[in-house]
């Protein structure tokens, strides 16, 4: 039974190293390939602001001056620059640059809050599927919030600059996205764009009664790495590594069961005695 006991152990062993590599694969994987969103998002921001304004609030965009248009472009790089930096923080140690300004104009840093880092998820003990496992979740659901508020920002932005109706109460455009439940209607349109046709209920708060249609940037991950081949074929290999994984953590919790039914059998064999 010792025998057994070490060959179990000799096992979950080479598991481990196993896993181990596999875990340096898929931090590699995903520092390419947040590294290529932040890219990819900057420039999904840009064109889904060039479709807001022109398309979406093309009488607003006219009634801002060219240096007021000029300020609302960089404002709108300036942000897509700091997410993309947000991306990276969560893989690399070096942390992004402080940007500001007291300007009060549409740059202003007093809107611009993703320079206000998300919690970062802690690489875990790189031996441990499980753990390994629940860090890809997290480092998942951190991409998917940056994008969430690099929408909300956005659309913030875009409002104080006066593209996006004034009167259009801050609410309703951070639920803009979960708005399409029940009293919304989703309009075909470009991508990473939400366009709404709403029922307020308080209609006082609009120029407009009743239904009120909205246009909104909502940048979505599916959207984005459809549009980028290089992203695309990043996703896929993280995907395939992923694979690995979820086999290797079967047989790691295989072995760990049968560890411990080795061990609970030698515990029952070392007490017990004939009466």
């Amino acid at each position: 039974m010792a025998r057994a006991i070490e060959r179990i152990e000799q096992d979950i062993a080479a598991l481990k190293e196993t896993i181990r590599a596999i875990a340096v694969e898929l931090q590699t994987a995903y520092a390419s390939y947040l590294a290529t969103l932040g890219l990819a998002v900057r420039k999904q921001l840009i064109l889904a602001s060039y479709h807001l304004c022109t398309q979406g609030y093309p009488e607003n965009f006219l009634h801002l001056s060219l240096n007021q248009r000029q300020q609302l472009q960089q404002a709108i790089r300036k942000l897509g620059q700091l997410a993309a930096e947000q991306l990276l923080i969560y893989i690399k140690s070096e942390e992004s640059e402080e940007t500001g300004g007291d300007e009060e104009n549409v740059t202003s840093s007093s809107f611009v809050t993703l320079d206000k880092p998300i919690p970062e998820p802690l690489i875990p003990d790189t031996s441990n599927p499980i753990e390994l496992a629940t860090w890809q979740q997290k480092l998942e659901e951190v991409t998917q919030e940056i994008l969430k508020k690099l929408s909300h920002d956005a659309n913030l932005l875009l409002q104080k600059a006066g593209v996006l109706p004034k009167k259009l109460p801050e609410p309703i455009l951070a639920a803009a996205a979960a708005a399409s439940e029940a009293s919304a209607e989703v309009m075909p349109g470009p991508p990473n764009l939400l366009n709404l046709v709403i029922e307020i209920e308080n209609e006082q708060q609009l120029e407009d009664s009743g239904l009120t249609q909205i246009m909104a940037i909502n940048l979505r991950l599916g959207e984005i790495e459809f549009a980028d081949v290089t992203l695309s074929s990043e996703r896929r290999q993280i995907r395939n590594i992923l694979v690995q994984l979820n086999k290797l953590g079967r047989e790691y919790q295989k072995k760990h069961k049968e560890r411990a039914i080795a061990e609970a059998e030698a515990a029952w064999r070392s007490s017990w005695f004939e009466d």
